[in-house]
């Protein structure tokens, strides 16, 4: 089994954390829709799925 490449998914992971931290101090009303990209990004990071 190759091992992939993982890095893209570890800035997008990084970047949407970004995104929701900002969001929640800037009180985005929207912020749940941030959340599933937050947890789909660690997980493809993280080489789970």
């Amino acid at each position: 089994m190759a091992k992939k490449s993982t890095g893209l998914y570890w800035l997008l992971f990084f970047i949407s954390t970004i995104a929701l931290v900002s969001a929640i101090v800037l009180r985005f009303e929207y912020l749940t829709l941030i959340i599933p990209f937050v947890c789909l990004y660690f997980v493809k990071a993280m080489d789970i799925i």
